[in-house]
This record gives structure tokens, C-alpha cells and sequence, in this order.
């Protein structure tokens, strides 16, 4: 259940680890979402895709060039990674700027992150002007972050906390309570449950342990990762 140092009755963590965990929540899709635009009679087709890597990015943007291999454009916008330090795009053969940048202008006002944007166009004949496809472009991915279930990202540190059985479900009710996600657990002498936790929660939730085993239980404090947070 990965490695965790053990505590009993307080929380200890170094300033190091405290800096390195102080970052932000971020938005992104829960999975592929689709939409399509008709505009003068060219067709923008998007596909929006939850990524975490350029190489990602990139192969979902060549999926879109295989799957219409007849359409005259497949541009693209991506943004990558808490604060969205990475973000790129690209106009594929449109005029410089209408297209890759109002697309990542639409992902970034939408506080999206961890995602690319790949808009197809089949053109309809009729010439759109600079103006006219900047605002066909965004308006596409617009459209498709509208059809996207987002959801929010955020650091939880991982806790191991080994209990009796005759507290660990009153633990696992309060802790829920709180908001604090259960994860698996293993049945033995005792019973061992992971939990994911905000960064300033460690100290209530080791505490509660601490008063609702008279404690007996202990507190194993793991790894920070980016977790979905449960919606609602």
C-alpha cells in the first residue's frame, strides 16, 4: 500500500516536504468529450482528452489526422500540469494565430488543465477572414468543454491507519464525515485502511485516531499525489 513513516499519537513531516506540497487545485475533463460546429458551412469537429504528458497530447492529435485524413486542418491547444505550466499549440496551416491560440485561450479562461484540444476542420468554400476563425475556433472548443464532465484535481497525502476492529469502522464513519476519502483495506491482526488526506488535515485526522482508539491506533503518513476529488 506503498511507504508510509510511522507515527503514534502526532504527525510529523519536514519543512522540505511542507514546501513541496503547498500547490494548487486544478481543473480537468473526466474523460473524451466530442462536439461540432457548423460555421459558413465548414465543419469544426473537437475532440477534448485528458492527458498528463506532451507525448500524450501529441498521439491524440495524430489520432485526429488518421481518423479524417481528408480534412483540410487538425489544430491544436494543449495545457499540461498543475498552474498549467506547459501549454501549447498550433495553427496547422491556418493564418498565424486564428486557430492554436484562441483554442488554448478557450482551455486556459476555462481553468482547464491536463487536457488537449484537437479541432478538425472540413472546409466548407467559403473564406472565414482572420477574425471569422478565431472566433469559429474558439467557439469549438467552447463547445466541447460544454459536453466535458469536469472535474477537480488536488494534492492528498496518503495515510495508513492500523486499528482494532472493534474502532476501525467508527474511524472509517467519522472520517467520511469529514471528507476524508477511505481507500482499501487489509483484514489481520488488525485492521489496516488507507486514507487520502488534505496537507493541513493530517493533524485532525491523527488526532481522531489518537481519541477514538484511547491510542491504541497508529498513524502511518505515505506519499502526496494528485487525486479526482469526489464530486458534490
Amino acid at each position: 500500500m506503498g511507504h508510509f513513516g510511522s507515527t503514534r499519537g502526532r504527525v510529523s513531516l519536514d519543512g522540505c516536504a511542507e514546501r513541496q506540497n503547498r500547490r494548487v487545485e486544478y481543473r480537468t475533463i473526466a474523460d473524451r468529450a466530442q462536439a461540432e460546429i457548423e460555421i459558413s458551412r465548414s465543419r469544426f469537429l473537437t475532440t477534448l482528452a485528458r492527458v498528463e504528458t506532451e507525448v500524450a497530447a501529441r498521439e491524440v492529435i495524430a489520432e485526429a489526422r488518421s481518423a479524417h485524413p481528408r480534412a483540410r486542418h487538425h489544430c491544436s491547444a494543449f495545457v499540461l500540469g498543475p498552474g498549467g505550466r506547459v501549454r501549447r499549440s498550433n495553427d496547422d496551416g491556418e493564418p498565424g494565430g486564428t486557430a492554436g491560440a484562441p483554442m488554448l485561450d478557450a482551455l486556459t479562461s476555462a481553468g482547464l488543465s491536463d487536457v488537449v484540444a484537437v479541432v478538425t476542420r472540413y472546409f466548407g468554400g467559403v473564406l472565414l477572414g482572420a477574425g471569422g476563425l478565431t472566433r469559429a475556433y474558439r467557439a469549438a472548443v467552447a463547445r466541447a468543454i460544454e459536453a466535458a464532465r469536469i472535474v477537480t484535481r488536488a494534492p492528498r497525502r496518503s495515510v495508513l491507519v492500523d486499528s482494532g476492529y472493534d474502532v476501525a469502522a467508527v474511524i472509517e464513519a467519522e472520517a467520511r464525515r469529514r471528507g476524508w476519502t477511505p481507500g482499501e483495506a487489509e483484514y489481520g491482526e488488525a485492521v489496516s485502511r488507507s486514507y487520502l488526506v488534505a496537507e493541513d488535515q493530517l493533524a485532525p485526522l491523527t488526532a481522531l485516531v489518537a481519541e477514538l482508539s484511547a491510542g491504541t491506533a497508529t498513524v502511518a503518513v505515505g506519499s502526496t499525489a494528485y487525486v479526482d476529488l469526489p464530486s458534490g
